[in-house]
């Protein structure tokens, strides 16, 4: 149950992004599109995003950890070319400036988001 929830908040928090980042395009405005963007970009996180934080653990110490920001970045871009090449799903992220604050975003409303459900939960 927890894992469908995250993945909800994530679709939710995806959609959001594309609400608000004028470089982030979903043309169908399915929710179908954002949550299988949110599965791909669970599994860019769970497999492609620790060897890149351990790749980059340098930066990321002399920066005092805001390289993150980047690669989470990185991250929502890599997620949107695998969706689109890959499976077909049109989500398209314009460049990256359009992905570091559309990642900039998910994170902040699923923190929100995940906040707000633990404490009803509680």
């Amino acid at each position: 149950m927890k894992l469908i929830i995250r993945w909800l908040v994530t679709s939710i928090a995806l959609l959001i992004a594309a609400w608000l980042v004028p470089g982030i395009h979903v043309p169908q405005d399915s929710f179908v599109a954002f949550g299988a963007m949110a599965l791909i970009l669970g599994l860019v996180n769970a497999f492609i995003r620790p060897l890149l934080k351990v790749l980059s653990c340098p930066l990321i110490i002399v920066t005092l950890g805001l390289f993150v920001l980047v690669i989470n970045g990185l991250t929502l871009m890599l997620a949107s070319w695998i969706a689109r090449h890959g499976f077909g799903i049109g989500f398209y992220v314009d460049g990256f400036w359009a992905a570091f604050f559309g990642a900039l975003i998910v994170s902040v409303v699923s923190v929100i988001l995940n906040t707000a459900l633990n404490d009803e939960k509680s």
